[in-house]
């Protein structure tokens, strides 16, 4: 009777702990809400004494969103070796996709917003703070994601500080149509890839276009003429919220440079072009109303959530190279 009630017992307890595990990763999985960088950068600048300077809105932006992803609820999950962490994948997704748009935001102040010329020299605070961003996403071993993401959020803070400070001049961000062009091409590149990936959900051939455009071109390894795409099973929700969250946080990105740019975009006649770009991203942020992704073929009975979100972020892309454009011209 005393070993019947003592694993009773033990099985109760194991249920106990499952059921634990089980609504703490449910809490875990809710994905940060938007916020204003306006009132984020006015608040910083008020609790420590700096102007709103150009670049100053940028700057605090991208260490909101990096200090989001850190101390959301359950924090920086993506190198959890413990349960419940270690069972989730949406999320890792979703904080790999902010971190890829962060390493090239603060690549982007490194080599081009913080320097007048392709001579000049890079900022220190930026040079410290930049290769930290780089450090491997699954890194749990001392020293561990994490903190070296909190050491890049160190150097940007102090960035922020001389920048704002009332008479610095060797710290600078230098708002200029070429600079805010170079990072937007890049982010091109990024939005193009993850529309790619969600678009291959349903599986489609396609004709191989790779040296389109160049009769010389050459490639290291010939390829078929037509190409299957198709996303793996196991893969489709992993690319649905890596794409939210590069979504989340160039949304944040771009509001903000709305804010430090605006002469320059107002002078190109480009500020509509930048909030339609925006809205578009707005929509990749609407709750998510059933418990999974559901990726149905292109005109089945089910929806298909990868479909949709490669909707909004091809129109979003297509956008952003007329933006790129009209930065381009005179």
């Amino acid at each position: 009777m005393t070993q019947f009630l003592t694993t009773k017992s033990i099985s109760a307890g194991i249920g106990l702990i499952i059921l634990l595990f089980a609504l703490l990763g449910f809490w875990w999985s809710f994905a940060p809400s938007t916020f204003n960088v306006k009132d984020n950068a006015q608040s910083m600048a008020e609790e420590n004494g700096h102007q709103i300077v150009t670049g100053y809105t940028t700057t605090a932006t991208l260490i909101k969103v990096t200090e989001t992803m850190l101390y959301k609820n359950g924090g920086y999950i993506t190198n959890d070796v413990t349960p419940p962490g270690i069972f989730m994948d949406n999320i890792p997704a979703w904080e790999f996709g902010v971190l890829e748009m962060s390493r090239d935001l603060v690549l982007s102040m490194r080599k081009d917003f913080s320097r007048s010329q392709s001579q000049s020299l890079e900022n220190p605070k930026l040079v410290e703070a930049q290769p930290y961003y780089n450090n491997d996403s699954n890194r749990w071993i001392l020293p561990s994601s994490e903190s070296r993401y909190e050491k890049a959020v160190e150097q940007l803070y102090l960035y922020q500080a001389e920048l704002g400070q009332l008479g610095a001049t060797n710290t600078q961000f230098y708002a200029r149509a070429d600079n805010l062009r170079d990072w937007l091409k890049q982010v091109e590149k990024r939005l193009g890839s993850m529309s790619q990936k969600l678009s291959a959900s349903v599986g489609s051939e396609v004709i191989n276009t790779e040296l389109a455009g160049d009769s010389s071109a050459t490639q290291s390894t010939p390829q078929n003429s037509v190409v299957t795409n198709k996303t793996s099973w196991f893969k489709l929700d992993d690319n649905f919220y890596e794409a939210r969250g590069a979504s989340w946080a160039l949304l944040h990105f771009l509001k903000a440079i709305e804010v430090d740019f605006k002469d320059v975009l107002e002078k190109k006649n480009a500020s509509v072009s930048l909030r339609q770009i925006i809205r578009e991203l707005e929509a990749t942020q609407e709750t998510i109303f059933t418990p999974v992704i559901l990726n149905g073929d292109g005109f089945g009975m089910l929806a298909n959530h990868s479909l949709v979100m490669a909707n909004y972020i091809s129109r979003a892309n297509a956008a952003l190279i007329e933006l790129s454009e009209l930065l381009n011209q005179g």
